[in-house]
């Protein structure tokens, strides 16, 4: 268990933080950015959470644990100095995505069209969690193109997007509400 007694450390203050190996990196690194695109899809999905109840509440509720052990498996480098006794996004978590996934989109109509975002508060922050999520993606595939990433948070960052849009259409009255794209609508 992580035990937080003095929030500001001034180690940051010249544009340096550290890994959760100790390792002392810029700010701006790849690597930095992931993990940061990680809180902030957790945060965009406490937004969500204002709008949601039961078992789509329980779901999220899941996937902001989740997302924190994906953070904690990014600031730890497989490589470093901790990376053996690191945790780690397991395959488990990436299932139950997709089992979720599964059932919720059994549900649905098919598409004929893409969504747009909007329908329900919820859907509507789902929306943006879930394109939070693909940039947290974009920036492990970044950071994995030069260091080791842990192959199951490649997938599990991939299957939640997916997951927050299902979730999105299934909030959306099973996609009743959902509103959808008009090619050249507007011309």
């Amino acid at each position: 268990m992580v035990t937080l007694t003095k929030i500001y450390t001034r180690g940051g203050d010249r544009g340096e933080t550290s890994l959760g190996d100790g390792t002392r990196v810029p700010k701006s690194a790849v690597r930095i950015a992931a993990f940061g695109s990680s809180d902030e899809t957790n945060a965009t999905i406490g937004l969500a959470r204002l709008h949601t109840a039961g078992e789509a509440d329980a779901m999220l509720a899941r996937i902001q644990n989740d997302l924190f052990d994906l953070g904690a498996d990014l600031c730890v480098p497989e490589d470093g100095r901790k990376g053996s006794g690191a945790l780690r996004v397991v395959a488990a978590q990436v299932a139950r995505l997709e089992r979720e996934i599964d059932a919720m989109n059994g549900e649905l109509a098919p598409l004929n069209s893409f969504v747009l975002p909007g329908g329900t508060p919820a859907a509507a922050y789902l929306h943006l969690a879930r394109t939070v999520a693909r940039r947290c993606e974009r920036e492990m595939v970044a950071l994995a193109a030069s260091e080791r990433v842990n192959p199951q948070a490649l997938m599990f960052i991939n299957r939640l997007s997916d997951h927050l849009f299902v979730l999105s259409r299934h909030l959306n009255d099973k996609g009743g509400r959902d509103v959808l794209w008009v090619p050249g609508g507007n011309r």
